[in-house]
């Protein structure tokens, strides 16, 4: 089957979904109703065609749409059962609706094996932002036991790994790298390793790095989601691209015209959730995919190849230029005339780097250890943090990072 025709028999047979929604939304949802009568269309007469007219509503738009009408935007119906609220960097904050697995990842769980038996180490965040409790929920949902491990303590981690028999991970690939050092620096306890299946997300999983962590976990698969859209892709064997997860309402849309493709170029993923609570139509992850035709002639998305967002992802966290301009502001008070933050990529992990002109500060190791504190509350990634003499132009927020 070709690319436009799997795309078009994808989105014909999820569009449909997507009215329905619309339908029970309309009238509940503020901001959604606003966008719909800005575009000229009529929830109850519309058609699957009628909704790409109504323009992306882009991730990085998010911050200043919920500041305007707080807390969430007008994004949430009226009536909505909420349990839990995040708050992401940015800040964007998300709600978690009431229900088995809101995020819906149980089926990248699925592919994995990750199922009743299972001891999952989930080493997502549960401190503010949604990833751990996202995939807390999905591991419950398919009947596995969790280690709400979380960030950081990788020593404390791969102790946990032997003594509880982790059977499972799931977070950064980069992380499961590392503990696997730590593991094999335990005294003793080789023997006790039973990892066998790991999830990754929110970050790259080149082909190297995958080979060296399938010589001690036999299943390492990738998924791709966001905090406001849940799960979007997953793989059912490496390398064949994500599937996508039904239902869903998945498009690869022109980054300046918003237009869907039905062919294989590059663009932005564009999701529309299908829930009547929270109902984002249209919404602009900043990501750039292509469609690919996958073994079985299913479609599927090629993985994440970029981004056309302001926002950059460091180790699974975004790092917003208004939010690096806060860090280096508040820096430039305490002495230092000029910073920027640069992204770069060392062996298989992403390291943050602040570089500082800060030549007329007299205590340059109190403005060091500011700077780290500073940005690791602002941006909640540890940065590295270098004085410089001068910088090389005027972003803010450079990405050295390739991936091809």
């Amino acid at each position: 089957m070709s690319v436009t025709a799997a795309v078009q028999e994808y989105l014909a047979r999820n569009g449909p979904r997507v009215l329905e929604v619309l339908r029970e939304a309309a009238g509940r949802t503020d901001r959604l109703d606003a966008r719909l009568a800005d575009a000229g269309v009529v929830a109850a007469d519309a058609t699957v065609a009628d909704l790409d007219r109504v323009p992306v509503l882009s991730k990085d738009s998010l911050p200043a749409v919920q500041e305007a009408q707080p807390p969430l935007g007008g994004l949430l119906a009226d009536g909505a059962a909420v349990v839990r609220l995040f708050a992401s960097p940015g800040p964007i904050y998300e709600p978690q609706l009431a229900g088995p697995d809101p995020w819906n990842w149980t089926p990248a769980l699925q592919a994995c094996g990750i199922g009743p038996g299972d001891v999952v180490l989930n080493c997502f965040s549960y401190h503010l932002s949604p990833a751990g409790a996202m995939f807390d929920e999905a591991c419950r949902a398919v009947g596995a036991t969790v280690v709400p491990g979380g960030v950081g303590a990788p020593e404390l981690q791969a102790q946990v790994i032997a003594d509880l028999g982790v059977t499972a991970y799931i977070g950064l690939p980069s992380y499961l790298a590392t503990l696997v050092d730590r593991f094999d620096g335990l005294s003793g306890d080789g023997d006790r390793w039973r990892v066998g299946k790991a999830l990754v997300t929110a970050e790259p999983l080149p082909d190297a790095l995958r080979s060296q962590l399938m010589t001690r976990v036999p299943t390492v698969l990738m998924a791709y989601g966001t905090a406001e859209a849940g799960l979007i892709g997953f793989e059912t064997e490496p390398g064949e691209g994500l599937r996508l997860p039904e239902p869903s309402y998945v498009q690869i849309c022109d980054p300046t015209t918003g237009r869907p493709m039905e062919t294989d170029e590059l663009g932005e993923v564009v999701v529309s959730l299908l829930h009547a609570d929270y109902p984002l139509l249209r919404f602009g992850t900043g990501d750039v995919s292509r469609w690919i035709v996958g073994p079985d002639g299913d479609l599927r998305l090629a993985g994440v190849l970029g981004r056309v967002g302001a926002a950059v992802k460091v180790r699974g966290m975004f790092v917003h230029p208004h939010q690096a301009r806060q860090v280096v502001g508040a820096l430039c008070d305490a002495g230092a005339s000029a910073g920027r933050f640069v992204v770069e990529r060392a062996g298989d992990k992403d390291v943050l780097r602040l570089e500082l002109v800060a030549s007329a500060v007299s205590d340059q190791g109190a403005l060091v250890d500011t700077a780290t504190e500073q940005t690791r509350d602002t941006l909640r990634v540890r940065p590295e943090v270098r004085l410089v003499e001068s910088l090389d132009g005027d972003d803010i927020l450079v990405d050295l990072r390739r991936w091809d």
